[in-house]
């Protein structure tokens, strides 16, 4: 198993895309890409709201991850996703230092499908802290919430629709 950690807004946001792909392991809901130690969800500092994707690259490999992560959020705007805005919600990729090229190469297969420049931020993984219990696996536990259905739905729609082959059986 391999673990790649990404920021690309709401983290409940990627982590319900995540949680439906073929090959990912597990999936869990943090804060990373800051200096701050032992951050939390009403004090993170400098942190991005980020996910950890634990996966196996037999059945899913890095590259389609990162199209995936370039597919479902916008990483073209600044510290925002939508309606969501501060630093905390920046595109980032935090990855080993083995793995900045192929986010390069993702980046750049990407272009094409924005009319902006992309602005992921791009860093080797430091630390990554998880997010608190009530952050972890919230899409699923929370369908009926007014975010869950305004901003995350569409966004697993979109995701559905482009990476049908690579979704889990429902069950």
């Amino acid at each position: 198993m391999k673990t790649i950690v990404l920021g690309g807004g709401c983290f409940w946001c990627i982590e319900a895309v995540y949680q439906r792909v073929k090959g990912v392991e597990k999936v869990v809901s943090g804060y990373a890409g800051g200096d701050k130690d032992d951050p939390t969800y009403h004090d993170h500092a400098d942190h991005a709201e980020v996910i950890q994707v634990t996966y196996d690259p037999k059945v899913i490999p890095l590259d389609t991850i990162l199209d995936m992560f370039f597919y479902t959020h916008d990483p073209t705007t600044k510290d925002r996703q939508g309606n969501d805005v501060g630093t905390q919600y920046r595109s980032i990729a935090l990855v080993s230092e083995d793995e900045v090229e192929a986010v390069k190469a993702a980046m750049k297969r990407a272009e094409s499908l924005w009319d902006d420049p992309l602005l992921t931020e791009i860093k080797v993984l430091d630390k990554f802290y998880e997010a608190e219990d009530y952050h972890q696996d919230y899409y699923n536990q929370n369908k009926e919430a007014d975010y869950c259905q305004v901003i995350i739905n569409p966004k697993i729609a979109k995701f559905e629709k482009k990476f049908a082959d690579y979704l889990k059986a429902l069950g």
